[in-house]
């Protein structure tokens, strides 16, 4: 007697949004949102934004550690160097900016990455030693700042503003956008902001980051993609979005009836929520202390506003711990230094393209390309129908041809 054994059980089907899958380890720093806590490397995010600049934490992200004072100056002079565009680049900018008045820097800035890794030869990280890979990630976060300070330059009509290297990350930021020399508590408000914001776990344009890095290919194609996952407006493109609420919104008392109009329509409330925070977002709790400091009436409306808002999410969808997140007070922070709306994404994307590239640098490592499965619920295995002449209506039998002469006698 013949038995035919069971065939195997189906893999299980990973939750939708890959929500609490593990696809693998990381030494770059964790997000605990129970605890309401995240870390780079160990070092608590909010304590290094307090305490640290940008290019030490730069430093930590991708060679390791935090630098010792003669390594942070060598690594700054490193950054400094390689702010400055190429050739190539610099004469197709505004071509770039003029291709669409109402088209967003980021997308901008995927274009001109995608040139500069023409124009420089950038090899697949697969075909590189680490230390060519740790370079070309230092290129491409140097010179993100300098393109789209750049593009948004050139859009208002403006000559682009040339990078200072005796100026840091988020002072040369602003001194880009301007040309005007930044306050420092501007730029000391803007660095915490850049700090903060640096990485935060498996987001969807990490991952993206480091599947493309998985194939071996160049650190910019890495980067051009990650930021086509960030420009989405549920991922990087919300603290624009979130002041305008503020402004919707006028004064704290309207506050209610307005959380209350948007949960009716099913609209998402922009700036509150987040995927893994079940408590207050650590970053939101900084830029809150930041937009404090800084003073006047948008902070003291954001402050006041948010309490209402939360307490009005907590009635309306009990139990979903519905807190202000990071694009909140980003916008907040952005505004009062002066940093217009249009810019808000850009100026996480100019914080956030530092961890990607220390995500593609991590993933290079590994050798093993991304390569998941997939459930299929479509039809069942069928045959394919026979082709229909072209009089044949749909569905209608194939007419039968009588054999010739030919054909009969087996010629």
């Amino acid at each position: 007697m013949t038995t035919t054994s069971a065939p195997p059980p189906a893999p299980p089907l990973a939750p939708p949004g890959l929500r609490g899958v593990v696809v693998t380890e990381t030494a770059l720093g964790d997000v605990l949102g129970d605890e309401g806590r995240y870390h780079y490397r160990g070092y608590s995010g909010v304590e290094l934004a307090r305490a640290r600049d940008v290019e030490e934490v730069w430093f930590l992200l991708h060679r390791g550690h935090l630098p010792s004072p003669a390594e942070r100056a060598a690594f700054g002079a490193e950054v400094a160097a390689a702010r400055d565009l190429g050739p190539a680049v610099r004469a197709a900018l505004p071509g770039i900016a003029a291709a669409g008045a109402a088209a967003a820097p980021l997308t901008g800035l995927r274009t001109a990455l995608s040139l500069l890794a023409a124009e420089e030869g950038l090899w697949p990280v697969l075909d590189l030693d680490p230390a060519q890979r740790a370079a070309d990630a230092l290129r491409l976060c140097a010179v993100t700042p300098t393109v789209l300070a750049a593009l948004h330059r050139l859009r208002a009509g403006l000559a682009p503003v040339a990078p200072r290297p005796d100026l840091g990350t988020a002072a040369n930021w602003l001194w880009m956008l301007s040309g005007v020399e930044p306050e420092p508590r501007h730029a000391a408000a803007v660095q915490r902001y850049l700090v903060a914001t640096l990485d935060h776990g498996f987001n969807a344009s990490t991952f993206t980051a480091r599947v493309v890095a998985s194939t071996g290919a160049d650190v910019a194609a890495a980067v051009v993609a990650a930021l086509g996952a960030f420009s989405g407006p549920l991922h990087g493109g919300a603290p624009d979005r979130a002041l305008v609420a503020l402004d919707e919104i006028g004064t704290p008392e309207r506050a209610e009836a307005w959380v209350r109009a948007r949960v009716d329509a099913g609209d998402k409330v922009m700036g509150f929520g987040h995927a893994v925070y079940r408590t207050a977002d650590p970053r939101a709790v900084l830029l809150r202390e930041t937009a404090q400091e800084l003073g006047g009436d948008l902070a003291e409306l954001a402050t006041a506003v948010e309490q209402r808002v939360v307490d009005v999410l907590e009635q309306l969808k009990p139990g979903r711990a519905l807190h202000a997140n990071v694009e909140f007070y980003a916008g907040v922070v952005l505004e009062l230094c002066g940093v217009e709306r249009v810019l808000f994404t850009p100026t996480f994307a100019v914080s956030r393209v530092v961890g990607w590239c220390a995500h593609v640098l991590e993933q290079a490592g590994e050798g093993k390309v991304v390569r998941p499965a997939a459930r299929y619920v479509g039809p069942a295995l069928r045959p394919v129908p026979p082709l229909a002449s072209p009089a044949q209506e749909p569905g209608e039998k194939p007419a039968s041809v009588a054999p010739s002469h030919a054909s009969a006698v087996g010629s």
